[in-house]
């Protein structure tokens, strides 16, 4: 398997995404994830947010990257798919997302849903617009072969028999999974069940532990985690993640486990990164990169 993490782990610290290539390069890691930004944000560009616009050029990127050893492992473009105005702003988005990231080299685009129930649209109406938008977005999906990612973040994709039938919205092989660890088990699943039964879906997976309190309060009420002030062995969420570790294993998994933690500018994403490479070497589960 392989190691990466989200640029998520900076906003708080203002990093941009130059900083997060040279904390990369520092700590031996090879792979990243970031958010993409359709447009002009003046935080991004003033040099003080870790994603990448979609004005920037995907192929000088990509030398850069390259020079610091790194490249991505999956790009954001999580515009909830449920939302009333996903036809209008979600789909442009992603697609937009999937040709950048063909010439950038990056193998998967990341989606999702909405945190809540759609205002205005039934579950079977925003299910029906969810279905004929990844219709829209796999056609250009398999002409660039982007593989596009389903996570589990929101109120239709963190319950199991919702996301099953979104993963059959077309029956193509770049349609697949994202899995997270950490925003299953916040609302209320048991992530390795879940992660059991979507296993032959997996190609890129989110390894995020939950704090006590923050499980004690709103476990089971909010779908997902913006992000967790919580170090990856440090929280009530660790068990579970070496169960999925070792379902992983055992199924030839061999892509990437991409850390989502808050990274308090480098100390707390510094030990989960310890941990993670400590708990795969326990487990057996040998590092390509």
């Amino acid at each position: 398997m392989k190691i990466g993490f989200h640029t998520d782990a900076f906003n708080s610290a203002f990093f941009n995404f130059d900083k997060c290539l040279e904390w990369a390069q520092r700590n031996g890691v090879h792979y990243i994830e970031c958010g993409l930004i359709d447009g002009v944000s003046w935080i991004q560009g003033l040099g003080y947010f870790p994603h990448v616009a979609l004005y920037e050029d995907p192929v000088l990127l990509r030398r850069k990257m390259e020079a610091h050893g790194v490249q991505f492992s999956q790009v954001d473009a999580a515009y909830p798919m449920s939302n009333k105005d996903a036809p209008m702003r979600g789909v442009p988005y992603v697609i937009k997302a999937i040709q950048w990231a063909a010439q950038v080299g990056c193998p998967c685009v990341d989606t999702t849903d909405g945190l809540h129930a759609p205002q205005g649209l039934t579950d079977e109406e925003a299910m029906d617009q969810m279905r004929r938008g990844y219709e829209q977005i796999l056609e250009i999906a398999e002409a660039h072969r982007i593989t596009v990612n389903i996570e589990p973040h929101g109120y239709f994709t963190t319950k199991p028999e919702f996301m099953g039938r979104m993963l059959d919205f077309c029956k193509s092989p770049y349609l697949r999974l994202n899995m997270d660890t950490g925003n299953t088990y916040i609302a209320g699943q048991d992530p390795v069940a879940f992660l059991k039964r979507f296993l032959d879906r997996v190609s890129h997976v989110h390894i995020k532990d939950v704090s006590e309190s923050l499980a004690a309060s709103v476990r089971g009420k909010q779908a997902g985690i913006a992000i967790s002030h919580c170090a990856l062995g440090d929280g009530v969420n660790a068990e579970n993640i070496k169960q999925c570790l070792v379902l992983l294993r055992d199924h030839g998994y061999q892509g990437v486990l991409s850390m989502e933690c808050e990274g308090q500018a480098g100390p707390m994403i510094e030990r989960s990164l310890a941990w993670l490479r400590q708990t795969l070497a326990e487990l057996n589960i040998p590092l390509t990169g």
